[in-house]
Formats: C-alpha cells, sequence, structure tokens
C-alpha cells in the first residue's frame, strides 16, 4: 500500500483551495442576503406592532410633540422620528420584550452599530406620519427635523390611514444605516449613496437603492420630508 506522492497531495491542496475561493464569496452571499430578509421580517413585524397601535388609536398613527426625551448619558435631544423615539409608542404592541439585551424586531442583524447608542434599535420612523401634509411642505432642511434658534419646531398633528393617498409608495420605517450595502459614511438615511430596506404604509417591504427615492423637500431621499407629507409618494416602480 502506498501513500499520496507529494504532487499529488499538493494537486488536492490546490483543488481545496480553488473550491474555498469558489465557495467562500457565495457563502459570504448567503449570509448577506439571510440578514437582509431578516431585517425585512423585521419590519414586517414592526408594521404589526403599528397596527395594533393604531386599532387602540383611532386608527392615529404614533404622534408627540418633538423632542419626546432626552437622553441621560449625553444630554442629546430624542426626536419622535429617531428609533430611541418612536420605539416606546410599539413596545407594548410587540409580542415580546424588547430591551437593551433583547433586541428583538427593533435590532437589524447586520447593523454593527454600538446597540447601546441607539437602544438596540435600527429603524427610522417618517415624521411625516405626526405632521400634517401642509406642515411637511413648509420644512425644506434637516434642521426643521430637529429645530434651532432659526427654525422652531412645529407642533405635531396625528395622521390617520385615510391620510395616506399612496400607501403603496409612502414609506413610513426604514433602516437608519445602509447595513446589508456598506457605504463609506454615517450620514443616515439623508444621503443618496447605499441600500435599505423600506417600510411602506400599506405594509410590504422592498429593498431598494437610495438613489431610486424621490428627491424630498430638502432635495435629498429623506422619508421625513417628503412632498406632500403622507398625500405624497417617496418611491414608484
Amino acid at each position: 500500500m502506498t501513500g499520496f506522492t507529494l504532487i499529488e497531495l499538493l494537486v488536492v491542496v490546490a483543488t481545496i483551495s480553488l473550491l474555498m475561493s469558489i465557495l467562500l464569496p457565495v457563502v459570504g452571499k448567503a449570509r448577506c442576503y439571510a440578514t437582509q430578509i431578516k431585517c425585512a421580517y423585521n419590519l414586517k413585524q414592526i408594521d404589526f406592532a403599528i397596527r395594533i397601535y393604531q386599532n387602540q388609536s383611532n386608527d392615529k398613527y404614533p404622534c408627540a410633540d418633538d423632542y419626546v426625551s432626552v437622553a441621560p448619558e449625553t444630554g442629546q435631544k430624542i426626536w419622535l422620528w429617531m428609533g430611541r423615539g418612536w420605539r416606546p409608542f410599539v413596545e407594548p404592541c410587540l409580542n415580546d420584550e424588547v430591551g437593551a439585551r433583547n433586541a428583538s424586531v427593533m435590532l437589524c442583524p447586520a447593523d454593527l452599530t454600538d446597540p447601546n447608542k441607539y437602544n438596540s434599535t435600527s429603524y427610522a420612523y417618517s415624521m411625516a406620519f405626526y405632521h400634517s401634509p401642509a406642515q411637511i411642505d413648509a420644512m425644506n432642511s434637516i434642521t426643521n427635523q430637529t429645530g434651532d434658534n432659526n427654525n422652531p419646531f412645529i407642533r405635531s398633528l396625528p395622521q390617520t390611514s385615510s391620510c395616506v393617498l399612496n400607501p403603496y409608495g409612502k414609506i413610513i420605517i426604514s433602516e437608519w444605516f445602509s447595513n446589508h450595502y456598506p457605504i463609506n459614511t454615517e450620514q443616515k438615511w439623508f444621503i443618496w449613496e447605499g441600500k435599505r430596506n423600506y417600510l411602506f404604509a400599506d405594509g410590504h417591504v422592498v429593498y431598494l437603492k437610495t438613489s431610486e427615492l424621490q428627491a424630498a423637500n430638502d432635495g435629498l431621499p429623506n422619508p421625513n420630508l417628503t412632498t406632500g407629507g403622507v398625500r405624497g409618494i417617496d418611491w414608484s416602480k
């Protein structure tokens, strides 16, 4: 009985290396696709929670006057459209306990941000759902979303499902960062680069390049300032 020759061993090693070079990218893509699907599922669950909230609130979407709270560790103002802002409204409508140690559907599995930074929440909520279309159309800058001395924040007005004229094209919630399509920036959803899962008002989720969205009142792909507010459209097929 003879063993492998050196040449035979080299052939085996070369074959294994070739197979690994072929399979590893495929495995990586499959893993990335799996997290994207899990993220989309998260948004579907959040949509269900919002609908429960509406059933308990005369069909009104989550609404509160900004800012809704202040981060005790930094003193930063927290706005309702931020994940930390709207999260308390839907937590009671989710089936499981959500907290820093149990992010549940509020945290995208591909989000590499420190889970304590945004209270384990990867998604943002469009302020168009708690301001009237006229109020939204009066805003044309990111500073309108957080207020300053020159742009005092506009008092909120709750919207209902009947106010949404194009539910298939109006984004209600989406990923804050481009988690599944990494880009070299930290500018959240106010930029044209990247790709995200978007939840629309009719409940469907689409994974889109940000460049496919329509420009909002500020000239950016910003679901907060959609032209026409809840009556407007962020994306059409």
